[in-house]
């Protein structure tokens, strides 16, 4: 069966996935870009490859994504996958269902934080980048691998808000929402809670690993990470559209500070747009 990791883009997926893979895929908890490929992302190109869609028309593959959980899941094996994809249907075809799905852990963060993420992951100044979250018809595919691959990874993410609602209110499986904020604040606090939560869905009976549990945290800080991705590059990183160089992954992180990086004018538009969001997540 799949766990999802689902979110937004730019809210904390990749951290999350960090702490996960530590915990469940290495001995002692220590995190290393290795183990990381141990969580894949669906939809993907890959998973795709067996089944005739046209990779050339955009949202082809949704035809398809119900069959390829399904042969995913042949074996029977637990797995976790990352996903963007709004938890919903594309052209009547539905991204998965309680036949699939064993639950999830739905990361939500601060949409005033996640737009500087975005400006700088895909290059966008303010108002393309407020467009670009406000957009309930977004997508997102493989720029790089386009001309290769057409729209093989193509994800339905639609806008933050219908993103991280199409998640809170489905009935197919058990959901945890956490907040990106709350994962910074008090990571190990909220990061077992984390762990409680997969093992009581999965049925897992082993007590927690303490260790475990405060290596990944340990050896997933921000600075570890972003000073990983100086030395060694980060497999998630995509080329600039400008110079062709690798935009750094591992951003601003704490430092991602809405109230000191926007200005009020933009306070006051994304207070505005999200208003209701932020009341109901507490960020208001």
């Amino acid at each position: 069966m799949i766990f999802w990791i689902a979110s937004y883009p730019k809210s904390g997926n990749t951290w999350l996935r960090a702490l996960i893979s530590a915990y469940y895929y290495s001995k002692n908890g220590v995190f290393n870009q290795n183990i990381l490929k141990n969580i894949g992302q669906f939809p993907e190109k890959k998973y795709l490859a067996g089944f005739d869609h046209n990779q050339k028309e955009v949202g082809d593959t949704a035809r398809f994504w119900i069959k390829a959980q399904e042969k995913i899941n042949k074996d029977k094996k637990l797995r976790f996958f990352k996903t963007h994809n709004i938890f919903g249907a594309v052209n009547n075809s539905n991204f998965s269902n309680k036949q699939n799905s064993a639950g999830c852990i739905y990361i939500v963060r601060d949409p005033r934080n996640v737009i500087t993420s975005i400006k700088n992951h895909y290059e966008l100044d303010d108002d393309n980048a407020l467009k670009w979250m406000i957009n309930s018809k977004k997508f997102i595919y493989d720029v790089e691998r386009v001309e290769q691959y057409g729209y093989s990874d193509f994800q339905f993410i639609s806008s933050w808000s219908i993103n991280y609602k199409s998640w809170r209110v489905q009935k197919e499986m058990p959901i945890k929402i956490i907040r990106y904020e709350d994962l910074l604040k008090e990571t190990y606090v909220v990061f077992k809670d984390v762990i409680e939560f997969i093992n009581k869905t999965l049925h897992i009976k082993e007590t927690i690993n303490k260790d475990k549990l405060k290596n990944s945290v340990g050896s997933t800080f921000f600075d570890k990470l972003k000073n990983d991705e100086k030395n060694n590059g980060f497999i998630e990183a995509v080329h600039s559209k400008i110079n062709k160089e690798k935009i750094p992954f591992f951003n601003l992180g704490p430092n991602n500070d809405w109230k000191k990086i926007l200005d009020k004018n933009q306070q006051i538009k994304l207070n505005d747009t999200f208003e209701k969001d932020l009341i109901e997540l507490g960020y208001k």
